[in-house]
């Protein structure tokens, strides 16, 4: 089971952006699917989005899409996030997380590795 190592979070003002990194222990399989979530208290995990190791398909949330980029660098098995015109309703934990698919899921149970996570926070 690969083990994920989620960096780059932090207080940022409304407007800026941020770049989330997912180290992985070891190289994902081509198969794999990489994925954000993310949660604040009280609610339950959402999808932000998610991408195919081998490349090819991404999939976002509507409340990210034209904000937020997912890319992954094989070599240095990494997923990034790049969050941009970040709003304070962005401010949450956010999690890196992998799935043993193909298809891309935007449901937390069908991921079976999860990151500790890594606090986002957007002020007004």
């Amino acid at each position: 089971q690969e083990q994920l190592v989620e960096s780059g979070g932090g207080l940022v003002q409304a407007g800026g952006s941020l770049t989330l990194s997912c180290a992985a222990s070891g190289r994902p399989g081509a198969s794999y699917v990489l994925g954000w979530f993310r949660q604040t208290p009280g609610k339950e995990r959402e999808f932000v989005a998610a991408i195919r190791w081998s490349g090819g398909p991404t999939s976002y949330a509507d409340s990210v899409k034209g904000r937020f980029s997912i890319s992954r660098v094989n070599a240095k098995n990494t997923v990034y996030l790049l969050m941009n015109s970040l709003k304070p309703e962005d401010t949450a934990v956010y999690y890196c997380a992998a799935r043993r698919s193909p298809t891309i899921s935007d449901l937390p149970s069908d991921y079976y590795s999860w990151g500790q996570g890594t606090q986002v926070t957007v002020s007004s």
